[in-house]
């Protein structure tokens, strides 16, 4: 028998500080659009985009009330999903998209629902045009948004078939395995392929203070090191820009490939939504580009800047 005098004790560490984050963690479409839905009303109050965010506020409570009764998307086959992670690309392929009963329910719906919202005439015959448009148009109009190629004429058509997009991409990344994800490129969703709309600086338990970018598409997210370009990947030349006042929400700049994406600190705000709050930040955006640097994000809701 052998004893030790004086031994040093293992320390307990609170939950949820230590960082051994997953490489990535998919979305709960059930809960993701209504509560940006509430973030986005929270932060009309008293902005200067305040008709805007509230409209998109609307937008997104319609895309999480059609979902109730959905058909079940179509999922790429056992054999797809093996050779997406064998080559490093992602299993939902945007450029291979195919509309199934799913998404045109999906489609159908928010057309119906979104009738009833408060918005300007200019908003409401954009709608009509969307909801009058062919099936080819629709695949057309999905296809661009799939691809970041809107048409500067018709970005505000785009904009429902894109919170469509969002909706159906969503239900498909939350069927994924997540351990079946792995990295396909800087600046790419692992699920799929889409850029990211920001990056979040999380408060998640096991992944304490480490950065999420999140997917403008699917709102799947991937774990990234800090101080590091999230689009070509240097970790020289990062730079961080926000607004008086506002530290949460910062602009991490790279001298590398002239580009920017935000970097949202929900650790100390959880209340953040990515989407919500990139939109509410324009005026950052304006400062950024006034400095010579272009957007790299992408937010289908927030078309034209």
């Amino acid at each position: 028998m052998s004893s030790s005098v004086g031994a040093p004790r293992d320390e307990p560490v609170p939950i949820g500080q230590i960082a051994e984050p997953p490489f990535a963690r998919l979305p709960d479409p059930t809960t993701l659009f209504a509560l940006r839905a509430h973030r986005f009303h929270s932060l009309a109050t008293g902005h200067q985009l305040g008709p805007y965010l509230n409209f998109l506020g609307q937008l997104s409570g319609i895309q999480h009330n059609l979902q109730d009764g959905l058909p079940a998307p179509d999922m790429p086959s056992a054999e797809a999903l093996a050779c997406a992670k064998e080559h490093a690309k992602p299993p939902l392929d945007r450029s291979r998209f195919t509309a199934d009963e799913a998404f045109d329910t999906t489609l159908a719906r928010l057309f119906a629902q979104a009738i009833d919202m408060d918005m300007p005439d200019a908003a409401r015959a954009a709608l009509e045009r969307a909801a009058t448009a062919s099936e080819g148009q629709c695949a057309a109009m999905a296809g661009a948004v799939l691809a970041d190629r809107i048409p500067v004429e018709a970005l505000a058509d785009h904009l429902y078939i894109a919170a469509a997009v969002q909706v159906h991409f969503a239900r498909q990344a939350a069927r994924l395995e997540p351990k079946s994800l792995v990295p396909v490129g800087n600046g790419a969703c692992p699920c799929c392929g889409g850029p990211p709309v920001a990056s979040l600086v999380v408060g998640w338990e096991g992944a304490h203070n480490t950065r999420f970018c999140v997917c403008s598409l699917c709102a799947t997210s991937w774990n990234y090191v800090r101080i590091k370009c999230t689009l070509c990947g240097e970790t020289g030349g990062i730079g961080y820009q926000h607004v008086e006042h506002d530290k949460q929400v910062r602009a991490e700049t790279c001298d590398n490939c002239h580009s920017y994406v935000k970097i949202m600190q929900q650790v100390a705000n959880p209340a953040l939504d990515p989407v919500a709050d990139d939109v509410a930040s324009l005026a950052l955006d304006l400062l950024v580009r006034d400095l010579g640097y272009r957007r790299g994000a992408v937010n289908p809701l927030m078309l034209g800047y």
